[in-house]
């Protein structure tokens, strides 16, 4: 987005991003706390964003986050309540996930431990090189895009984060951690546009979303 500008409080559809994400977050009636990780100084910013756009009716609290992602996600699972059987992580830049998508790869984790929700790619995908010529063609029959919601037992979430700590490496998601300590993932198909706020660009097709799904 640039220097200075946080995109999860860029306006769309009448509230900012964060606050459409959030509130899907709140309504989903499988979600019984909702744990948001905020960057330090912005509590009070989260504060105002619940009373005017979001009015919660689950119980909320707030983590600060870390340098990286993943120390991001350690801090919010710490702060959840310890008797949770499972957590949900969700990008707070994603404010058009379904519902329904939600409640899907909730019942992959509480079936097999750990889920995420993506697309299989339908584009033709290249390997490169690294100096911009194509090295490898992939099948992309066996290939999918991941995003969030993704989805864990707690007490997995956590042994997989301490294993990324005390190898002292770093995670893209938390599906990689996963797999540092033989944890398989599910896989969720989603069945509907489930789009991240990058650039400026996205607004315009977020918004779209949004005021179709209003207008339903």
């Amino acid at each position: 987005m640039g220097p200075g500008i946080d995109k999860l409080f860029l306006e769309v559809a009448g509230c900012p991003v964060v606050a459409h994400t959030w509130r899907r977050i709140d309504r989903c009636t499988s979600i019984d706390e909702v744990v948001l990780v905020v960057r330090s100084g912005l509590e009070s910013a989260f504060v105002e964003l619940a009373s005017r756009h979001v009015c919660p009716t689950k119980r909320w609290r707030m983590a600060v986050g870390g340098a990286e992602r993943q120390d991001s996600v350690w801090n919010g699972v710490g702060a959840t309540d310890p008797m949770a059987e499972l957590v949900i992580v969700q990008d707070g830049a994603r404010p058009c996930t379904h519902a329904e998508h939600i409640r899907d790869c909730i019942e992959g984790a509480r079936k097999h431990g750990a889920s995420v929700g993506g697309f299989r790619v339908t584009d033709t995908i290249k390997e490169s090189d690294g100096n911009g010529r194509i090295s490898r063609h992939l099948d992309r029959s066996r290939l999918w895009a991941v995003q969030t919601p993704q989805c864990f037992r707690r007490h997995l979430l956590i042994n997989a984060l301490s294993e990324v700590k005390r190898l002292g490496i770093q995670v893209t998601d938390d599906t990689a951690a996963c797999e540092l300590i033989g944890q398989s993932v599910v896989l969720v198909e989603g069945r509907w546009p489930n789009p991240k706020v990058t650039t400026r660009e996205d607004l315009p097709y977020v918004e779209l979303l949004l005021q179709q799904e209003a207008r339903v």
